[in-house]
């Protein structure tokens, strides 16, 4: 098997669907972060992509300012989405008081209302199904049953 190259198989073909060897590199920017940032409230955070202010540069100047609605099953997405948002800058910020006190605040928030969220609409999880001592988890209505967890 001849494995020597041509000229014509170095050159850079486009529109091939596979990276030429010749294409250039990417020169990302990704901006460190501060300690003691902003942030947004949970359900902004969670439409923009970010808890941080700083953080958001939106594609092409093209900024999503539509909220979800005030659904308990939103409320907590939203609360989730901090906690993890806040669990990330402090695995590289584990200095930063404020920002742990603002996700054990999330955190608590969160444990209420999926308490409240699973009284009033059953279990989210088949684990918090277990918890509760029976299992409960293959009774309607599943979690993302949109018709029967609409609120009256």
């Amino acid at each position: 098997m001849d494995y020597s190259t041509n000229q014509a198989e170095t050159t850079c073909a486009e529109g091939m669907g596979v990276l030429p060897a010749c294409a250039p590199l990417a020169n990302p920017y990704v901006p460190f972060q501060q300690e003691n940032s902003d942030t947004y409230q949970a359900p902004v955070g969670l439409v923009r992509g970010t808890l941080y202010p700083g953080l958001d540069l939106p594609f092409m100047g093209m900024v999503n300012q539509e909220e979800q609605s005030r659904t308990p099953m939103h409320q907590l997405q939203a609360l989730h989405f901090a906690i993890s948002e806040l669990g990330m800058y402090l695995d590289t910020h584990p200095t930063d008081q404020d920002a742990t006190d603002l996700f054990n605040q999330y955190v608590e928030q969160f444990s209420h209302a999926m308490q409240q969220y699973e009284q009033n609409c059953g279990p989210l999880t088949q684990m918090s199904s277990a918890m509760s001592g029976t299992y409960e988890w293959t009774k309607g209505p599943w979690p993302w049953d949109i018709d029967a967890n609409k609120e009256g």
